[in-house]
This record gives C-alpha cells, sequence and structure tokens, in this order.
C-alpha cells in the first residue's frame, strides 16, 4: 500500500512538471504569485495568469536591488482577467527587479515574488551590430564633422585642412555593444572582482546616465532608455581609472 501510495505521488508531481514544461513551450506564462519579465525592444513585458477574483488593483512595482526600493510604476489595466500582461517601456539602467501587489476588494493584498527582468529567448540577440550595419551612419556621422568647422573666435565656418580630415573607422566594442535587436549589451566577465561603472553620454558629450557599479558579468540595457536612435558615448571604468572609452550606435529601425 506505501509503494502504491509512494508511486502515485511520483506519478502526480511528474505530470505536474510535465504540465509546466508543455506551458513554457507553448509560451503560457507562469500562474501568480509566479510571472515572467523579459526584455523585449522597446520594453521589458511582464506576463502572468491569475486565479483570484474579487481583486481590486494589481499594481506593478519596481526596484534595482530586488531588496528595497521598491515603488509603483503602474496598475494592471484589467486585474481580474485570467490572464494579463504590463509593458514597462521606461526601464531604468542596470537590472530591472519586478514585484506585484494584488489588492482585493476586501482590503486584503499580497505580494508575488520578486522577479528579475531576462532576455527574451525568442529574440536571436546574438550578433553584434558591424561596421557593414552602420555604415551609413558613420558616413552621414563624418560627413556633419567636416560641415561643423565653425571659428570658436569668429564665429565664421572654415573648410577643414585636408591633412586636418581623418578617416575614422568604427569598430563595436567587446565591453558595451549594440546587438541585432537594438538592445545594448553590457559584457564584463570579472565584474564580481572588479569595480566597474560605465557613464552614457550624448555625442556632444552631455551625461545621460550611469551604472554605478556592474555587479553582474553580462547585463542587457533597453533600447527604450536612450529615447531616441543615434549614435552615443560610453566610458567604463575601474575604479576611478579609465578602462575603454568608445561609442555605439542604436538603430531607428532593428530586427526582431
Amino acid at each position: 500500500m506505501k509503494q502504491l501510495t509512494r508511486f502515485f505521488i511520483v506519478a502526480v508531481i511528474i505530470t505536474i512538471i510535465s504540465a509546466f514544461e508543455v506551458q513554457a513551450q507553448n509560451g503560457i506564462p507562469p500562474v501568480l504569485p509566479e510571472f515572467s519579465a523579459l526584455i523585449k525592444t522597446g520594453k521589458i513585458q511582464l506576463d502572468f495568469i491569475s486565479g483570484f477574483r474579487d481583486v481590486a488593483q494589481i499594481g506593478v512595482q519596481r526596484s534595482l536591488d530586488s531588496v528595497q526600493y521598491f515603488y509603483t510604476i503602474g496598475y494592471v489595466s484589467s486585474p481580474n482577467d485570467y490572464r494579463n500582461t504590463f509593458s514597462d517601456a521606461k526601464p531604468l539602467p542596470g537590472s530591472n527587479y519586478y514585484r506585484l501587489l494584488v489588492t482585493f476588494n476586501s482590503g486584503k493584498y499580497l505580494y508575488t515574488k520578486i522577479m528579475l527582468a531576462v532576455a527574451d529567448s525568442t529574440i536571436d540577440a546574438g550578433r553584434k551590430l558591424q561596421l557593414s550595419d552602420v555604415k551609413e551612419a558613420v558616413a552621414a556621422a563624418a560627413a556633419a564633422a567636416k560641415q561643423n568647422t565653425t571659428n570658436p573666435t569668429t564665429g565664421v565656418k572654415e573648410e577643414p585642412k585636408k591633412e586636418e580630415v581623418k578617416v575614422v573607422v568604427w569598430h563595436p566594442s567587446n565591453y558595451v555593444y549594440t546587438t541585432v535587436d537594438g538592445n545594448i549589451n553590457i559584457k564584463l566577465p570579472d565584474a564580481a572582482n572588479k569595480r566597474y561603472s560605465v557613464k552614457f553620454f550624448e555625442p556632444d558629450g552631455s551625461f545621460l546616465f550611469e551604472i554605478k557599479e556592474v555587479k553582474e558579468p553580462f547585463l542587457i540595457l533597453e533600447k527604450a532608455i536612450f529615447l531616441h536612435s543615434g549614435w552615443f558615448n560610453f566610458e567604463i571604468f575601474e575604479g576611478n581609472k579609465s578602462y575603454e572609452k568608445w561609442n555605439l550606435f542604436i538603430p531607428l529601425n532593428y530586427k526582431n
């Protein structure tokens, strides 16, 4: 009898595991208190299935460290729907952690599990943008640089001397680069043992934002963080020492 009971329990466990595997393969999101948070092109998308009813609202909260400083960034539009989704169109630089606050009409509430936004495995983001992908943008930037030769003293545009015109060959960085899905990857394998930080700038030198401490060897920044397409400069620091200084290009049109 005990053996039969054990066999039944094992069979149930296997059935449950198989069901979850089929669910994942079919793209069906997890059931609350779990949910998925996927980094897509231009947003981070949260998906979940809810068995709860009589729900007053579902608030979406975000944090950079998964421990504290969670704050509400929005609410699910139809909290009583069986299957639901929420898009964070303005994710933060660095790692984005999420949790849901489910509030019922009775006044009771619960927090879901905390989930880290991860790359969407259905998007092929393995290939860096190469010079061939941005050659038109490189040519346009070079032409703009030649035209922008205003003398700061007289305010008169001057033709650059031939010997002063230099051809800059752009190449993707091995540490901070754009992939074909439009997102930006930061790849620093020894990040756990180093004190890396990364600063981003507009082409004119205007400061955009900084990731003060890169704790993970691989990090994906959403294209949406940069607000527009085009060229951006970056500088990697190891402690107070400059590690690499270069630029990257975010295309207006990108491939999924």
